[in-house]
C-alpha cells in the first residue's frame, strides 16, 4: 500500500510539474502559432471524402449514462414540470441542456488543481490566473467572480441607472434581468440577416453599425452608458460576430465616448470562426485573434464555465479607472479579491484553460461537431439555423411545430417532446425565455429555438449520430407534438423554475407511436 501510494504521489507530482510549466509565457508563442500553420492544421481529410469531425483527444476517465424506458421520462417530464430544467442526471441519457459548467476538463486542469493555495487573501493561485489574464486576454486588472452572471450584476449595479437604454448584438437572459433589475433597457440592434433561420451569412452576430449611429443619436448618450457585444449571440444561434464589424463598433464607441464591453464566455470559438470565415484571418493564429478582439474593449467579462472549461468568471480591464468603480462590488457579492466566490482548486483550472483556448485543436472540436449535426439535420429538411453556429446546434421550432402557436411555446414543447422520444435533453431559447413586460404581458420571442448544446470533448460520433436519428424520428410525427401553459411562472428567469403542462394529452400519444414505430427499445 505504501508502494502504492508513493507511486501516485510521484505521477501526481509529475503532472502537476507539466501544468505548471508547460503553459508558461516562452511557451504561448507555440499555442499562438499552432493555428497559423499552412493548410489549416486542425483540419483531418478522410480518403473516403467523407466530412467527419475527427477527435483530437482520448478519452480516459468516463462516466456511466442510462437510457431510461419511455414510460419513466414521460414521468420525469411531469414530475419536472415539462421544463428541461427540472429534470434529474439520472433520468438524462445525452444532456445537452448547455455547455456551462459541462465542457471536459483537460488532465492538466486536474493536475494544477493539486498545487491550490488554499488562503482566504493573497493567494498564489490567483496570481497565476491574473498572469493568464494578462497573456491570453490582453488585460491587466482582474476582478474575479463566481460566474458570468455575476459580472453581469455587477456591471450593472455599478453602470445602470433607472431610463439607461442599452444597445447590443443581442441580448443574454442573464443579462437582460440584471440590467432590468436595474431600470434600464436593452436595444438589439442587428442587420435582418440574423433573423433568417437559413441563410449563408458568415457573421449574423454583427451589430448594425448604421442602426447603432442613429440610436445614440437620438436617444442621446447621457442615456446609454455602454454598449454590449457578446461572442457570440447566444439566443438567435450561436452566431458570431466579425472583427471588422468589432472595430466599426469600437470607432462608433470612440466618436461618442461610450465604453465598449464584451461578453467573452464564448470568445474562443468566436475566435475560431473569425479564422475560419474572415479572410484577414484566415493565416492568423487564434491567440492574435483573441488578443485583437479584447483589445478593443474597454471591459471584459466571461463566464469560465464556457470560456476555460472550468467554474468561475471574471471582469477584467486595462483601465485603472475602471477597476476602481467596480472593485469594491466584489467584496460585497461575491468574496475577497483573490478568490471572489470561485475555489482555488478551479482558480487553478481556469488559469491553465485559458492557456488552452489558444490550442485550436481544443477549440475546433465543439464547432465542428455542431456543424457536422446542422448539416446532416439540413440535408433531411429538418429546421435549423444555419451556417452552424458555436455552443449547439438550433432546431427551429416554429417551423418543426408550425402548427402550435407562439402562444403555446412551440420551443418549449417540441424540447419535452424531444426529451420524451430520445432521453436528450436540450434547452429552450424562445419565449419561455423571455421575461414578461412592465405590464405584464407576454413578450414574443424573435426566434423559437431547441438548443441541443455540444459541450467542448463530452460526447462520441455515435452519440450525435444517435441525436440525428431520434430528431429524423421525431420530424416525420411532428403532427404529434402539441402546446404547453404555464402552471407556475416565476417573476424572474422563470425558465429556470417555471412549471407547464400539455394542452391535451399529446405526450402519450407520441408514445404510443413511439412504441408502435420501435418496439421495446429504448
Amino acid at each position: 500500500m505504501k508502494d502504492l501510494w508513493n507511486n501516485s504521489f510521484r505521477n501526481a507530482r509529475n503532472i502537476i510539474y507539466l501544468a505548471r510549466n508547460y503553459y508558461k509565457p516562452k511557451n504561448l508563442t507555440k499555442f499562438r502559432s499552432m493555428s497559423s500553420l499552412p493548410n489549416n492544421s486542425s483540419v483531418v481529410k478522410f480518403y473516403s471524402g467523407e466530412k467527419i469531425p475527427l477527435e483530437l483527444h482520448k478519452v480516459r476517465v468516463v462516466q456511466k449514462l442510462y437510457l431510461v424506458p419511455i414510460e419513466r421520462r414521460l414521468e420525469a417530464l411531469q414530475e419536472g414540470g415539462y421544463n428541461s430544467f427540472r429534470l434529474s442526471t439520472k433520468d438524462v441519457f445525452l444532456d445537452m441542456l448547455t455547455d456551462s459548467g459541462t465542457n471536459a476538463m483537460s488532465d492538466n486542469q486536474i493536475a494544477a488543481m493539486f498545487q491550490a493555495d488554499d488562503a482566504y487573501a493573497g493567494s498564489q493561485s490567483f496570481y497565476r490566473l491574473l498572469k493568464a489574464v494578462n497573456e491570453v486576454l490582453g488585460k491587466e486588472f482582474y476582478l474575479p467572480v463566481h460566474q458570468g452572471r455575476a459580472a453581469e450584476n455587477i456591471l450593472s449595479v455599478a453602470y445602470v441607472k433607472p431610463g439607461n437604454l442599452i444597445p447590443m448584438n443581442y441580448h443574454f437572459t442573464t443579462a437582460l434581468a440584471h440590467i432590468t433589475q436595474n431600470g434600464g433597457s436593452v436595444v438589439e440592434l442587428l442587420y435582418d440577416e440574423a433573423y433568417r433561420i437559413k441563410s449563408q451569412h458568415p457573421f449574423k452576430g454583427n451589430m448594425n453599425i448604421e442602426k447603432l449611429d442613429a440610436f445614440i443619436q437620438e436617444k442621446g448618450v447621457e442615456n446609454i452608458p455602454f454598449i454590449r457585444m457578446e461572442a457570440s449571440t447566444n439566443l438567435i444561434g450561436g452566431q458570431p460576430f466579425s472583427i471588422q464589424n468589432l472595430r466599426d463598433v469600437r470607432t462608433i464607441a470612440d466618436k461618442y465616448g461610450i465604453r465598449l464591453i464584451l461578453d467573452a464566455s464564448l470568445l474562443g470559438e468566436n475566435a475560431y470562426l473569425v479564422k475560419q470565415r474572415e479572410e484577414e484571418f484566415k493565416n492568423t493564429s487564434l491567440g492574435e485573434i483573441i488578443l485583437t478582439m479584447t483589445g478593443m474593449a474597454d471591459i471584459v467579462y466571461f463566464s469560465a464555465r464556457k470560456l476555460s472549461s472550468s467554474r468561475g468568471g471574471g471582469i477584467c480591464t486595462n483601465s485603472k479607472t475602471i477597476y476602481r468603480e467596480l472593485e469594491a462590488l466584489v467584496p460585497l457579492y461575491e468574496g475577497f479579491l483573490t478568490y471572489g466566490g470561485i475555489s482555488v482548486r478551479e482558480i487553478e483550472a481556469m488559469a491553465v484553460g485559458l492557456y488552452e483556448t489558444l490550442d485550436e485543436t481544443m477549440i475546433s472540436q465543439s464547432p465542428e461537431f455542431i456543424a457536422y449535426l446542422v448539416n446532416a439535420l439540413d440535408a433531411k429538411g429538418i429546421p435549423v439555423v444555419t451556417p452552424a453556429g458555436v455552443l449547439g446546434c438550433h432546431v427551429d421550432a416554429m417551423s418543426f411545430c408550425e402548427h402550435i402557436p407562439q402562444t403555446q411555446y412551440p420551443a418549449g414543447a417540441l424540447v419535452a417532446a424531444f426529451f420524451l422520444v430520445s432521453g436528450i435533453r436540450g434547452m429552450e431559447r424562445g419565449s419561455v425565455s423571455n421575461q414578461r413586460d412592465e405590464n405584464g404581458n407576454e413578450t414574443y420571442a424573435d426566434m423559437e429555438l431547441m438548443r441541443l448544446a455540444m459541450p467542448r470533448r463530452v460526447f462520441t460520433l455515435s452519440q450525435v449520430k444517435y441525436v440525428e436519428d431520434r430528431l429524423t424520428w421525431l420530424y416525420d410525427n411532428r403532427h404529434l407534438i402539441g402546446g404547453l401553459r404555464f402552471v407556475y411562472e416565476p417573476p424572474v428567469l422563470r425558465f429556470f423554475m417555471g412549471g407547464l403542462e400539455p394542452v391535451s394529452d399529446w405526450p402519450q400519444q407520441l408514445m404510443a407511436k413511439f412504441h408502435k414505430d420501435f418496439g421495446d427499445s429504448l
